[in-house]
């Protein structure tokens, strides 16, 4: 149905209403503000749980065909709401096919704060957890630190003194985040710029080892 390339996007529903919008209307929005580069390429949208699924949350478990998408004022989408603060906001209104299941579902192995992410399908049908969907220079260094036990999380954000820093790779370790840059990003304090595995190694052992996985 869907080829290696095709462009993945997985969009975060923090709303049981939202996710019943997309079963049984067959639509999703995006604020076109933080809509992502991928918005108009998109041939599937996943769609990931937060909190709010209870027993299904911090995973994804659903994704359909993307059909088309258009701009549209958010009181166009809830005439009933047309007071709402954000009535005149412009949203993309993705328009999708009938919701299929991703057995197994695609969990996040620890809680964490997800925005979008961009992925491509060859990913999506592989991935055995969320940070299996990134597309990145950090590819390679995060599939040798997996396979090395460590379970880096990807795109990582990281507020240090005020500052927020989006780390390429981080490892949660037994006293703190250990941040691991291989792009140009701002680096946060403490992080390592294009570590081979032994140097990893020696600062994970330095922060006490790797933190215990917290799985959903």
């Amino acid at each position: 149905m869907f080829h290696a390339a095709d462009r993945v996007l997985v969009g975060v529903l923090n709303r049981p209403r939202d996710f019943a919008l997309a079963r049984d209307e067959g639509w999703y929005r995006i604020p076109e503000q933080h809509a992502p580069e991928s918005i108009t390429d998109a041939a599937v949208l996943a769609f990931y749980f937060t909190a709010a699924f209870a027993a299904e949350k911090w995973a994804i478990h659903w994704y359909a065909e993307v059909r088309g998408h258009e701009l549209a004022l958010r009181r166009d989408l809830f005439p009933q709401e047309t007071h709402h603060p954000r009535a005149s906001n412009r949203y993309y209104k993705l328009q999708i096919g009938p919701l299929i299941p991703r057995d197994p579902p695609i969990p996040s192995l620890r809680w964490r704060r997800i925005t979008f992410i961009e992925s491509t399908w060859d990913r999506f049908a592989a991935a055995t957890e969320v940070n299996d969907l990134y597309v990145s220079g950090a590819d390679g260094l995060y599939v040798t630190l997996k396979e090395s036990g460590f379970f880096p999380e990807r795109e990582y954000l990281i507020c240090e003194e005020g500052q927020e820093y989006l780390a390429d790779l981080v490892i949660p370790c037994q006293a703190g985040l250990l941040p691991v840059m291989v792009s140009d990003r701002p680096r946060p304090p403490g992080a390592l710029h294009n570590p081979d595995v032994l140097a990893v190694q020696a600062a994970v052992a330095q922060r006490g080892g790797v933190a215990p996985q917290k799985k959903p």
